[in-house]
């Protein structure tokens, strides 16, 4: 598949009779509650729960969502998400990215990401990220080269 950036943490998708809008096609709020479920693979994977935020009194929650819709998915259609970590300032935010992409002529269906931020469970303000999240969630962060970066 043609991803927008190397190495996609992925899961399979397959729009069901209860995802269908009345355009006949995929409602737009499914894919969103897809890209939840993909960020919350992907930290699973890495090594992160929600148990893990809970007994740490941490979280990375969404300050922003973006998304675009691309072209419309329908009922049954193999569709794969992938997701991927940048960068924020290593200490407070990151940013989650995704795409959808249909299985069968590979064409992109959606791009959205999250701007995230580390939040206090118990009280809900900005904190630090700890510790278990810079070892755990930075080395899985993607680094873009910028145009000039890659020519050198």
């Amino acid at each position: 598949m043609a991803w927008d950036y190397p190495n996609p943490f992925t899961i399979s998708a397959m729009p069901q009779a209860c995802d269908i809008d009345g355009l006949n096609h995929t409602n737009n709020a499914v894919y969103v509650q897809w890209c939840e479920k993909v960020g919350w693979a992907h930290s699973h994977a890495l090594g992160l729960t929600l148990d893990d935020y809970r007994r740490l009194d941490r979280a990375m929650a969404i300050r922003r969502g973006e998304y675009d819709y691309l072209l419309p998915t329908l009922l049954g259609e193999p569709l794969t998400l992938g997701t991927w970590l940048f960068a924020g300032n290593g200490k407070l935010t990151m940013e989650r990215r995704f795409q959808l992409v249909r299985d069968r002529d590979h064409a992109t269906v959606l791009r959205g990401r999250w701007d995230l931020v580390c939040i206090e469970l118990s009280r809900g303000q900005a904190r630090r990220m700890p510790p278990e999240f810079c070892q755990v969630y930075l080395p899985a962060v993607v680094t873009v080269l910028t145009t000039q970066e890659a020519m050198e």
